[in-house]
């Protein structure tokens, strides 16, 4: 086996604060093709006392051009990918006219012959254009994070209270939604406590004896909403309960409810859950792999350690496990699906996707899929990869297309991280116009794939039939349990389509996350789910044509949704970050620190007259390596001491004049500065402190942003209070955190 390059074992220790070759020790594992030279890799830096165990990190040097494509695009221009979609769909304005009228059509029979859905009924009511609808969501997407009964009753207050419930009670068409109105109003009843309401006494009784009945009451709510979009508590129910659609001809793909796991023993338990329904399910199989049900997998259920950065965990415990179900399914003659996840996990993703579809076991069977999701600006780069992967490896393949359910999580998270740009895109409408454009590629490559399109969009589903032509059998579409039923119905019954359902299982207690999925998802204003129900929305309004809408935009870029780095201005720009998930943004800070991996520096007072230090330096060694030496420090003398404060109390009466514009300048190029010498700050603090690369990146931009802001702030301080300067300070920074 070939031994790495220098560089490549640079990227391998990086992530765990190692930036010299002999703090790792690399042992060959296995070759999985083109996933990349597998190996073992120690890293010898102290984490918490502990080595890190990198198994199975990829070395990148091995990675396939159509991987390679995915990581390059990973930052790419929102208006340049756009336009990219709309010249690779090639669909002619007639025939982009011909699909709108046609979903017009569909829509006015949707409202004309059949009943809304709850879902439908609820955001109907409920939208995210009444304040009642607002409150919900933010309680929901809360509830999720709140710790205690405590502050549970807060949330609910804060969030319920003020509503104005007794407006919507008995207007909504679904009796399921009016009686959680009635929760909700009498709950808003309960919290309102105001004396100069009537019935004010009892309320404030109630209030007191009755917090434990607030809270069942709000679970009341949300449970008959969820009750809705879960088929069953057990796969078992959710089997029994699928026998009547199954009899229309509908198929079904089960998902067990859980998040991504936490503890090991939550990765055991979705594991044995996911075992569990695979050997139920089976028993429904039958010769066309179309036509039977599938499981769906969520990578992250299977380890708490699902990261780029526990490679090692992802070989070691992921690609084992995953490849344990795939063979159940095989056996069992069943769908296989891997759900999509955060965009972060895209590429550690396709490492265990290539891994397990690599494995002979799975040679012949046609039953493994793959879940891409088309608000993700690399959608097109991810479906060319997985047609070359199949291709190579000879097999048929699934994919599902989906439109993405975490866009809220990916905005907040890349503007958390100060990242370059987002990796998904801004518009709706840009979404819904890179749907139709992988949909075309995904029907260009029915020889190895079969598409199936998971869409509650009726533009989208007559998009996907013009596109198709007259084969109505080599693809499928899906909607979610308890959506888009009467869409679905219409379409199968018509186009003569294949459609399956997927449907989650699992005790309510799991419910709360994918509850909030979809209220997020789906309660926005520009929702299909939200307008369908709408009568003052015209179908030719809600049918219209995204492309044009999208190169109607200018920019085409949402300007609401400011980009990362913009997210604080005008008052100040927002710190330099990295997505240390993503190879294409991390490598190149990994390389740069590389250049101090032998660097010696040294450390001694700064005095006014930037004399020679007069105490003697000793070695700073690095905690990873004691017979490194990182740099020499001479410590600061008490005469040094002394003439360093005696010359700032000197300079006081002139910086106390100094304008504060030009102060607040000076913490700005300060800032700038660490900015661009970030590599060899995140160099010293981990060969100085042993710190991993995430705590190097985050120290460096915390002090960046410290910077910033109190330069801001003392102009605005300036303003508001002028004030006279308050003299000489010590400050003695933290040991950990310099």
């Amino acid at each position: 086996m070939p031994r790495s390059s220098t560089s490549s074992r640079s990227a391998i220790g990086t992530v765990c604060g190692c930036v010299t070759d002999d703090q790792l020790v690399i042992e060959p594992i296995r070759n999985w093709g083109y996933l990349g030279l597998i190996r073992r890799v120690t890293c010898r830096t102290q984490e918490t006392g502990a080595g890190m165990d990198f198994e199975a990190y990829r070395v990148q040097s091995a990675v396939s051009e159509t991987r390679a494509a995915i990581r390059a695009k990973h930052d790419a221009d929102e208006a340049d990918a756009v336009r990219q979609l709309i010249d690779q769909l090639d669909l002619s304005p007639d025939r982009r006219k011909s699909v709108s009228e046609e979903a017009a059509r569909l829509i006015r029979l949707v409202r004309d012959e059949t009943d809304p859905t709850m879902m439908e009924a609820f955001l109907d009511e409920y939208g995210l254009s009444t304040g009642e609808g607002v409150g919900l969501m933010c309680l929901a997407e809360a509830l999720l994070r709140v710790p205690d009964a405590e502050t549970m009753d807060d949330l609910i207050e804060d969030k319920i209270a003020p509503s104005n419930w007794s407006a919507h009670l008995g207007q909504s068409f679904s009796p399921l939604v009016n009686a959680s109105t009635w929760a909700l109003m009498l709950t808003g009843s309960i919290l309102d406590s105001d004396p100069a309401k009537p019935a004010a006494g009892a309320r404030r009784l109630i209030k007191r004896l009755g917090e434990p009945v607030v809270r069942t009451a709000v679970g009341r709510a949300m449970k008959i909403m969820g009750q809705q979009f879960v088929l069953g508590q057990t796969i078992e129910e959710g089997i029994k309960k699928a026998e009547k659609l199954r009899a229309r001809g509908y198929t079904y793909s089960y998902d067990m409810l859980g998040e991504a796991a936490r503890t090991e023993a939550d990765a055991q338990a979705l594991y044995e859950s996911y075992a569990h329904a695979i050997g139920r399910i089976a028993k429904a199989a039958k010769a066309d792999i179309r036509d039977n049900p599938g499981i769906s997998v969520k990578l992250s259920a299977l380890s708490p350690r699902y990261q780029t950065t526990h490679r090692g965990a992802v070989a070691g415990e992921v690609i084992p496990r995953c490849l344990t179900l795939s063979r159940m399914a095989v056996e069992a003659k069943v769908g296989f699906n891997i759900d999509a996840e955060e965009q972060d996990r895209l590429d550690v993703s396709l490492d265990v996707i290539e891994a397990v579809l690599s494995d002979d076991g799975l040679r012949g069977w046609d039953g493994f899929g793959v879940v891409v999701q088309a608000y993700g600006k690399r959608a097109p780069q991810v479906l060319r990869h997985l047609y070359a992967l199949a291709e190579r490896l000879d097999r048929r393949i699934m994919v599902r297309l989906v439109k993405g359910a975490y866009w809220d999580t990916e905005i907040k998270l890349a503007q958390e991280l100060g990242a370059s740009s987002y990796p998904v895109y801004t518009r709706k409408v840009n979404t819904d116009v890179s749907y139709m454009s992988c949909a075309r590629m995904l029907l260009d490559m029915r020889d190895r794939i079969y598409p199936q399109f998971a869409t509650h969009n009726a533009h989208t589903c007559a998009a996907v039939l013009e596109l198709a032509g007259t084969d109505r059998q080599s693809f499928e579409f899906q909607r979610l349990h308890g959506m888009g039923e009467s869409l679905h119905d219409i379409v199968k019954k018509e186009a003569g389509t294949r459609c399956r359902i997927y449907a989650p299982c699992g005790p309510h207690k799991d419910l709360l996350a994918y509850l909030v999925r979809r209220l997020l998802e789906n309660g926005a204003n520009s929702s299909f789910v939200n307008q369908i129900v709408n009568g003052d929305i015209a179908p030719e309004t809600i049918a219209a044509d995204p492309v044009d809408h999208a190169l109607a935009n200018d920019p085409i870029q949402n300007p609401i949704i400011r980009m990362p780095r913009d997210l604080f201005k005008p008052r100040r720009e927002n710190s330099i970050g990295y997505r240390l998930e993503e190879p294409a943004s991390v490598l190149p800070l990994l390389e740069a620190r590389d250049h101090f991996a032998r660097t010696v520096w040294t450390g001694r007072p700064v005095t006014a007259d930037d004399a020679a230090p007069e105490g003697p330096a000793r070695d700073l060694t690095s905690p990873a390596d004691r017979g490194s030496i990182v740099g020499h420090v001479h410590e600061a003398t008490e005469d040094e001491i002394s003439r360093a404060l005696d010359a700032a109390q000197r300079g006081f009466g002139d910086w106390a004049q100094t304008p504060v514009a030009i102060r607040s300048a000076t913490l700005r190029r300060i800032a700038d500065l660490y900015e661009e010498n970030f590599a060899e700050l995140c160099a010293i603090a981990a060969r100085e402190a042993g710190k991993i690369l995430l705590d190097g990146v985050a120290e460096v931009r915390e002090a960046v942003d410290f910077l910033r802001y109190y330069a801001a702030e003392a102009e605005r301080l300036e303003d508001e209070e002028p004030g006279k300067a308050r003299g000489v300070f010590v400050c003695i920074s933290p040991w950990n955190f310099p």
